[in-house]
């Protein structure tokens, strides 16, 4: 049996998602040395944050990344230098990008033509402009190029297996008709907290003030009810499901930002005045109330009508949807096969943890298909 071949690992970002992912490295990487029957062993050869980077001229493995991040002072590298240190390393090169940057998604199609795989969460190069996406598969050996492999599936849905359910439904010539759901773990935790469906719940401003101490918002709330977040995600589905959709911002996607607050100067201003609109919400409650329903923020991809919307709906109280707990994510795929009963994924959606699971996955799958 030939020795065990080194694959350089290279990670971008040390954030939330980036120190989960990395703290799963060092564990995968002890059970491949540890495994008599695995072809490779891992090096991480790059690790760098927005301002700063840790890696050697001579490709030599980096062991103590937390301490080491701490005191280096040696500034990150611009990309296509990057690229270049990259493409010189002694063996195959996977980049994990575990930020939400566009300019490190812009060169995605650059480092994959170099033969660099990519794994990433980052929404930002599926979700934004066309050309972009068509040119990341364009390059990939797993797209219709020759170049690495790239793997999403933590850009929607955390590490829940979304994203390659879909492609085992297409790939396998199933006909995917709908994709409908809960898509934000935010967005679920504040519905199922402002009308549960036992009845009850509190103010809408209130609820979305309790989201945010508890963590589970972003640091400005307006950027989960803008309802952007979710749109990025279904515009990732719709592509994946052979839609053009041009951007997320093509189709209809519903703000729960009050028009009269989209100026405030501040997340926290916009907190401060957001019960003077409490109204608008309590009446959606309450016309939802009377005919038996409860109101839910969801996505869908209607495939033959070639539709996507984001926004506000209501569901029967026996309703998958309606009945989630918590911050939980839930999407369902209505296709042929599936009939009436649609294929439903459910579990948490957000989260270091299960995200960095999903990139962990993602290596692992990359490191199957090299030779």
């Amino acid at each position: 049996m030939s020795p065990p071949r080194q694959v350089f690992i290279a990670v971008i970002g040390a954030g939330g998602v980036g120190k989960a992912f990395l703290n799963q490295l060092t564990g995968l990487a002890q059970r491949l040395s540890q495994s008599p029957s695995s072809p490779y062993y891992l090096s991480l050869i790059w690790l760098s944050t927005s301002k700063k980077a840790l890696y050697h001229s001579d490709y030599k493995s980096l062991s103590n990344w937390e301490s080491e991040l701490q005191d280096n002072s040696k500034p990150t590298l611009p990309l296509p230098e990057l690229q270049d240190y990259l493409v010189k390393a002694p063996g195959k090169v996977v980049l994990v990008d575990n930020t939400s940057n566009q300019d490190v998604a812009n060169v995605y199609p650059g480092f994959l033509k170099k033969g660099i795989s990519i794994v990433t969460p980052n929404k930002k190069a599926f979700s934004g402009n066309l050309q972009l996406f068509k040119d990341i598969f364009a390059a990939a050996s797993n797209g219709s190029g020759a170049g690495g492999y790239v793997f999403h599936e933590s850009s929607v849905g955390a590490g829940l297996p979304v994203i390659s359910t879909l492609k085992d439904l297409v790939e396998t010539g199933d006909e995917v008709t709908k994709i409908e759901g809960v898509f934000s773990g935010t967005m679920s935790f504040l519905f199922n907290s402002f009308q549960p469906t036992s009845g009850g719940g509190g103010k809408f401003s209130a609820e979305v003030t309790s989201a945010k101490e508890k963590g589970y918002t972003e640091p400005d709330a307006r950027d989960d009810l803008n309802g952007l977040d979710v749109a990025r995600k279904l515009t990732i589905l719709a592509r994946l499901a052979g839609l053009n959709v041009e951007s997320p911002t093509s189709f209809p996607v519903q703000s729960l930002i009050p028009k009269e607050l989209e100026s405030c100067q501040s997340g926290d201003e916009f907190l401060e005045k957001l019960p003077q609109y409490d109204s608008q919400m309590d009446d959606l409650k309450q016309e939802a109330e009377k005919e038996g329903k409860v109101v839910r923020f969801v996505g869908s991809v209607d495939v033959p009508k070639n539709a996507v919307k984001v926004g506000l709906e209501k569901f029967d109280k026996s309703h998958p949807i309606a009945a989630l707990k918590g911050s939980d994510n839930i999407i369902a795929f209505y296709t042929k096969r599936y009939g009436d009963n649609p294929l439903i994924i459910q579990g948490a959606g957000a989260g270091g943890e299960v995200t960095a699971m999903g990139v962990t996955a993602d290596l692992v799958k990359v490191l199957r298909l090299l030779h």
